[in-house]
C-alpha cells in the first residue's frame, strides 16, 4: 500500500490522495499496531512499515505546503522507527525534515537535523543508495548555512555512495525514487545555493535528461522550473522561457504546492520584462497565471 501511494505522490503530487493515505494510517494501520504479534521481529517490522507510511503522509503534506501537519507526521514516523529499532528509517525521516527546513528558510535547524540523519547507525546501517540520499540533503543544509567546502565534500561523498550501490542491495522500498536524476537535482540545488550557477545548470540538465518523467512527473516539473530560474538569473531569458514552457507542460494533473511555487517564481522572474512586448514572455506569463488559477 505504501509503495502504491508513493508512486501516486511521485506522479501526481502530495495534494493527490493524501486523505486516503491518512485514512489508511489512522484506521487499518493503527489497528495493526494495537494488535498481537507472533514475535518481536514481526512487531518491529510492523512498526517500521507503519513509520514509512507516516513518513509518506508527512512528505505529501510537505509537498502540499501543509507544513505544520507534515512536521507532526514526521515526528510520528521517527517515533515509530524508534519503536522498530530501525535506525536507517529514522535517518530517512530526519533527512526529510532537514529538506523541509531548508525550503522554509531555517538553515540552522536544517543543518542540525541533517547532521543527526547521518550520525551513527542511521548512516552506517543504511544501504549505499539511502546513504547517498541522506548525504546529498546534508550537503544542501551545509550550503544553506554558507559552509561551501563542507557542502562540496558532502556532495562528493553522496556521489560515491550512489556509485557503490548495486542491483543486489536490499534497498528499502522508500528509496525506489532515488537514482542519478534525484542526486543530480539535489546536487544542482546545492551548487545553486553556493553560487555556482553554471554547475547548477549542468546538474539540472543532467537530472532532466536522466529522469523517467512519466513516473516522476512532479519532481520533473519542479526540476525544469528550477533550471529555468537559473537560466533567467544568468540572463538567458528566451532559454528560460523555453524551459519554463516545458515545466508547465509537465504540470498538467499535478497537485503540488512546490509545483505551484515554481509557477509563481517564474512569473516573478518575468515581471521586469513583462511589459516589453516579447510574445514568448507574454504567452508564458499567461500560461503560468492560468495554471495557478486552475490549481488553486
Amino acid at each position: 500500500m505504501t509503495a502504491m501511494f508513493s508512486r501516486i505522490d511521485q506522479r501526481h503530487g502530495g495534494g493527490h490522495a493524501r486523505t486516503a493515505v491518512v485514512q489508511y494510517l489512522t484506521t487499518d494501520v493503527a489497528a495493526y499496531l494495537n494488535g498481537h504479534f507472533t514475535d518481536d521481529h514481526v512487531r518491529r517490522e510492523m512498526f517500521s512499515a507503519a513509520g514509512e507510511l507516516a513518513y509518506l503522509s508527512g512528505w505529501m503534506a510537505f509537498d502540499n505546503a501543509q507544513h505544520a501537519l507534515a512536521q507532526r507526521y514526521f515526528t510520528t514516523a521517527v517515533s515509530l522507527a524508534a519503536q522498530a529499532d530501525d535506525a536507517p528509517m529514522a535517518g530517512h525521516v530526519l533527512r526529510a525534515m532537514a529538506h523541509q527546513a531548508v525550503d522554509l528558510g531555517h538553515p540552522g535547524h536544517a543543518l542540525n537535523v541533517a547532521v543527526a540523519s547521518v550520525e551513527g547507525d542511521r548512516y552506517a546501517l543504511a544501504t549505499p543508495r539511502e546513504r547517498a540520499l541522506l548525504g546529498v540533503v546534508h550537503a544542501r543544509a551545509l550550503a544553506a548555512v554558507g559552509q561551501k567546502k563542507a557542502a562540496v565534500a558532502a556532495l562528493l561523498r553522496a556521489e560515491d555512495d550512489l556509485s557503490s550501490a548495486r542491483p543486489g542491495d536490499e534497498d528499502p522500498a522508500r528509496v525506489f525514487f532515488f537514482g542519478e536524476a534525484s542526486l543530480a537535482h539535489e546536487t544542482a540545488c546545492t551548487l545553486r545555493d553556493i553560487g555556482d550557477l553554471n554547475g547548477a545548470q549542468q546538474q539540472f540538465r543532467r537530472s532532466v535528461r536522466t529522469r523517467a518523467a512519466s513516473s516522476f512527473t512532479r519532481t520533473h516539473a519542479v526540476t525544469l522550473g528550477y533550471l529555468g530560474a537559473v537560466q533567467a538569473r544568468q540572463g538567458a531569458v528566451e532559454e528560460a522561457c523555453a524551459t519554463w514552457s516545458r515545466a508547465l507542460d509537465s504540470m498538467d494533473g499535478i497537485h503540488s504546492a512546490r509545483a505551484r511555487r515554481t509557477a509563481t517564481d517564474m512569473r516573478r522572474a518575468l515581471s521586469p520584462v513583462r511589459g516589453r512586448g516579447i510574445s514568448m514572455v507574454a504567452e508564458l506569463d499567461h500560461r503560468a497565471a492560468a495554471y495557478l488559477a486552475e490549481s488553486a
